[in-house]
């Protein structure tokens, strides 16, 4: 028996997090036939096998973000709150983020705005909370710079993305409860995405190995210029652990703040 145990510790590379930590036997169904139609429903995982309601995750290679557009924002030129829906990758929602955050904020502070983002599932229940402070993104600050909380469930921190200085490269770690770097997001020199993707690859922390990728889906010129509604796709593998997935959700809403939200690639 402890060897066994002492086998499954060993394929878990970083325990908890990493590939490999876990397998829970999910029984997850849909509740329609048409596939756009359907929003996923879940079984009955294992009692205290993962944060309430991140079960959606588990199973999941890839997790697409998409912006909803606000009409009255675009015709009044003002800043709304921003609302994204977080699907699997046959369109079906699993998970729906509004932000929460003052006028004054989003009109004087922009995208480096402090706000919370509360995301909830199919049944209304909130899920995940990331709570995004006021904090500067200029490389000139390197202690000041922008920094995720991600809880899960609400009131239980289990992770943060934090950005790291770099005078050339947007970088930031995914980070455990006690702010232990678990893995790091690379991103490339330009993120304009004027004629294409733009990918964040997702690596081990010493940055030897690519395991995924966060990106910036190209939709075209004419829904790029007359919208602004920003799509990303969450490339990892499917066992990676659930609380990393949802800072992987959290740092696709900081990318939208913080490199698309104004840029042409999201105007």
């Amino acid at each position: 028996m402890a060897s066994k145990d002492a086998q499954n510790q060993g394929s878990r590379g970083l325990p908890g997090f990493l590939p490999g930590a876990s397998d829970p036997d999910h029984s997850l169904y849909v509740s329609s036939s048409n596939p756009e139609n359907q929003v996923w429903q879940s079984g009955h995982p294992p009692p205290g096998s993962l944060p309430p309601g991140l079960d959606y995750l588990s199973q999941l290679d890839l997790i697409v973000v998409h912006q909803q557009v606000e009409l009255l924002g675009m015709i009044l030129g003002t800043e709304t709150v921003n609302k994204y829906e977080i699907k699997n990758s046959l369109g079906q929602r699993i998970y729906f983020a509004v932000e929460e955050s003052v006028c004054f904020n989003r009109t004087f502070c922009s995208t480096l705005r402090s706000c919370t983002l509360r995301i909830t599932d199919n049944s209304g229940q909130e899920v995940i909370t990331v709570n995004r402070p006021l904090r500067c993104d200029s490389c000139w600050c390197p202690c000041f710079l922008q920094e995720l909380e991600i809880q899960a469930p609400p009131g239980t921190v289990v992770g943060y993305v934090a950005q790291k200085w770099d005078p050339f490269l947007p970088k930031f770690t995914i980070q455990n409860a006690n702010k232990e770097d678990i893995l790091k997001i690379v991103g490339p020199c330009a993120t304009c995405g004027c004629f294409g993707d733009v990918d964040f690859e997702v690596k081990t922390v010493n940055e030897n190995l690519t395991i995924g990728k966060i990106s910036k889906y190209w939709s075209g010129f004419v829904n790029n210029v007359f919208t602004n509604a920003d799509n990303f796709g969450i490339h990892v593998p499917a066992d990676l652990d659930v609380r990393v997935k949802a800072a992987m959700i959290g740092a696709c809403f900081l990318f939208d703040f913080m490199f698309f939200e104004h840029s042409l690639a999201g105007l």
